[in-house]
């Protein structure tokens, strides 16, 4: 650690799915959370660390924001409903990511996102507007950030023209609304400090929101070595990365019921990891389709895992995945 060191402990909030795995692993330059299409992919709060110079940011990917409800009717872990919050009580920002191309969700932040950012207003937050390169025309980002930010960002009114839905006879939000005494009925947050518009897809455009973040450090110890690029331990990146091929390629809920065994772990003579891990699941039609006609959905599953943690660990990895009927 370097004698002048400085730190940025960075939390990204959002709804389930809005990016912020594939933002937290495009900051990282490497793939260390799994990412998929479906929600709930990341299950429990994960570090990432960026250290460039003297400079260390420590990413808190977290799991999308949910209510209590989601969490009972799906069966999800507990950690869904207290990691994001228990991790903004260490935060010296906020990124609050949202996926502007899902039209039935953009135009107002999520409530859970509201509710901790109204809990947390000390902490410093910025906006990100993901996925902007799906979203045409452009017209509509202005009138997004209008909404996202109640007109207000950093401290100034946006100079923005907004064309509400005619079903609401809402003006655009503005500094002086009367709602922003009412946390529950608002659509934003005027408190930002900065919004970025970006696709967590494009690097370009990921650098520039990396380079803002090591900006905002502060004089401080790091909290890890400048070799660490993650929390996880390497059984816990096996593991999530074989749940988002899980998720990629099983239907529906099938891929949640399924539980994961680690049998093996270790190095062959060659260097190799070999890897043996069963996946257990309750029911025999769950069991074939897991397993595929010849085997082929297990194999692919194998494949795939296999090329993500040969490019996490940088080394040949023999991944065999055994399925089992649980007793």
């Amino acid at each position: 650690m370097p004698e002048n060191s400085r730190i940025l402990r960075v939390v990204i909030l959002g709804a389930p799915n809005a990016g912020k795995s594939t933002l937290s692993n495009q900051l990282l330059g490497r793939k260390v959370f799994p990412v998929s299409k479906k929600v709930h992919t990341t299950r429990c709060q994960a570090l990432g660390v960026l250290t460039e110079e003297e400079t260390q940011v420590v990413i808190l990917d977290t799991p999308g924001l949910i209510n209590p409800n989601k969490q009972k009717r799906h069966n999800l872990e507990l950690s869904l409903l207290k990691d994001p919050w228990k991790s903004m009580e260490d935060a010296d920002l906020v990124l609050v990511l949202v996926d502007v191309s899902d039209k039935w969700t953009r135009g107002r932040l999520h409530p859970q996102v509201l509710e901790c950012l109204s809990q947390f207003p000390q902490v410093p937050s910025v906006l990100v507007m993901n996925k902007v390169d799906c979203l045409k025309p452009k017209s509509v980002l202005l009138e997004l950030t209008a909404a996202l930010t109640e007109g207000v960002v950093g401290g100034k009114d946006l100079q923005v023209k907004q064309a509400w839905p005619a079903s609401e006879s809402r003006r655009a939000p503005g500094k002086s609304d009367p709602r922003a005494s009412r946390g529950p009925q608002r659509l934003g947050w005027p408190h930002f400090q900065e919004i970025f518009m970006l696709s967590a897809l494009q690097q370009e455009d990921v650098e520039t929101l990396k380079q803002y973040l090591l900006a905002q450090a502060q004089p401080g110890p790091w909290e890890f070595h400048s070799e660490v690029l993650t929390s996880q331990t390497p059984q816990e990146i096996c593991a999530n990365i074989i749940r988002e091929k899980l998720l990629e390629h099983l239907p529906q809920e099938v891929p949640y019921s399924v539980h994961q065994e680690m049998i093996m772990w270790e190095e062959d003579p060659s260097g190799r990891l070999v890897i043996l891990q069963n996946l257990l699941v309750a029911k025999e039609s769950h069991l074939r389709m897991l397993i595929g006609q010849n085997g082929q959905v297990v194999s692919q599953l194998a494949q795939e895992a296999s090329e993500d943690l040969e490019n996490v660990f940088l080394r040949d990895v023999q991944l065999r995945l055994s399925v089992k009927l649980l007793r």
